[in-house]
């Protein structure tokens, strides 16, 4: 099914992604997949939109909100983690969930640790929010990338710092992180009494033999000084429903969420609620289709690269971090492609720390127009 895709019918979108690519251009930039929507969730929109779009019956109530068993149980089946749905809240989007967080726990001029290159809009948070970034570098060793954690633990010390933003699996490098580098972590975490808001909203895109852990589950001590982040807008291609929940394990965010007006930080639509519900109810077949042609992008990718980009398999999501320095690119290589291959790639740079030369690419799109878009790259570095 996802091979059949349209070229014609995609540049009629109105998602950002197509809209804007200009004429000719191939977009493999911002996170989004070019799959259809998944049949459950098509169906619930539908009955939904015929049936009645009124108030929720969770509306002021928010215990009745039905994301937080279902985010419950979804985290028993797939990574056998119990959890308190009473400690689930909702959110508009992840980005959302971090910034109220932030917000609430800490002040400007605050130290916030994450692994660099990270999500743009994650280093964009902190600058607005005014709050410093202690980069956690990403390290190639050759074989993968990784980091230190010594030096972590040495800038943490240093830096003062308040809050740890984990984001596993990792964007832009597609690191799904080892359990020993979790245990790691959450050992300098207690050590030095840091928060951890662990993004893990590409976890169910791991690719096999890799297997996600949930940093919360490591332990209880772990768990309740974590806040967990996440969202079926990947994994489902759902992102403009806006809907994320966040399971607060920490007693002191809990207590502060409960101090703010209720609906200070807005509300999420029904139809985003009803749309996640039905991809973890009734999605799970679409998810494996999903998976298994990201799967074959993801080697067709490794095969066909052009020469002088060095790239690692990632381990999860459907990003690939190219490193073009060899080919002496500039410091911003999407900017070639754009001109000279009319390939539209997310721009290094804007990952912070450690993107200069780099750039990353969407494969989450049909086997010809990854091979297209392949091919238009090869012609442009030959």
């Amino acid at each position: 099914m996802f091979d059949n895709l349209d070229l014609d019918a995609l540049r009629r979108r109105p998602g950002v992604k197509w809209a804007a690519a200009g004429p000719g251009v191939l977009p493999t930039w911002i996170a989004d997949m070019d799959f259809p929507v998944p049949p459950a969730v098509r169906d619930a929109l539908a009955h939904a939109i015929e049936v009645d779009l009124g108030y929720p019956v969770w509306d002021d109530q928010p215990a009745l909100n039905p994301l937080r068993d279902a985010f419950a149980e979804r985290m028993r089946q797939r990574y056998a983690f119990t959890l308190d749905p009473a400690r689930v809240h909702v959110f508009t989007e992840l980005i959302q969930a971090l910034q109220v967080v932030l917000h609430v726990m800490t002040q400007p001029g605050d130290a916030v640790a994450m692994h660099t290159p990270a999500y743009s809009p994650f280093l964009k948070t902190l600058t607005d929010m005014d709050r410093r970034l202690v980069p956690i570098p990403m390290l190639d060793d050759g074989t993968g990338w990784g980091f230190d954690l010594d030096r972590l633990a040495e800038d943490v010390a240093r830096q003062g710092c308040r809050v740890l933003v984990l984001v596993n699996p990792h964007n832009p490098t597609g690191r799904v992180f080892t359990r020993d580098e979790l245990a790691g972590v959450a050992e300098i975490a207690d050590r030095h009494d840091l928060l951890v808001i662990s993004d893990e909203i590409h976890a169910e895109l791991a690719h096999d033999p890799f297997t996600h852990i949930p940093f919360a589950s490591l332990d209880p001590e772990v768990a309740a000084r974590t806040v967990t982040l996440t969202s079926a807008s990947k994994a489902f291609n759902l992102a403009g429903l806006r809907c994320s929940v966040a399971h607060v394990g920490d007693t002191r965010v809990q207590k502060a969420l409960a101090a703010q007006p209720p609906l200070l930080f807005g509300e999420v639509s029904s139809l985003g609620v009803l749309a996640t519900l039905a991809a973890w109810q009734d999605g799970d077949a679409y998810l494996d289709e999903v998976r298994a042609t990201l799967a074959r992008n993801r080697r067709l990718l490794a095969e066909s690269l052009p020469a002088g980009i060095r790239a690692y398999a990632p381990e999860a999501t459907y990003l690939a971090w190219l490193d073009c320095n060899e080919l002496a690119l500039g410091t911003d290589p999407s900017a070639f492609f754009l001109q000279r291959a009319q390939v539209m790639l997310s721009s290094g740079p804007s990952f912070g720390p450690g993107g200069e030369g780099f750039a990353r690419l969407n494969f989450a799109t049909s086997g010809p127009i990854l091979e297209e878009i392949l091919r238009r790259m090869r012609e442009a570095v030959g």
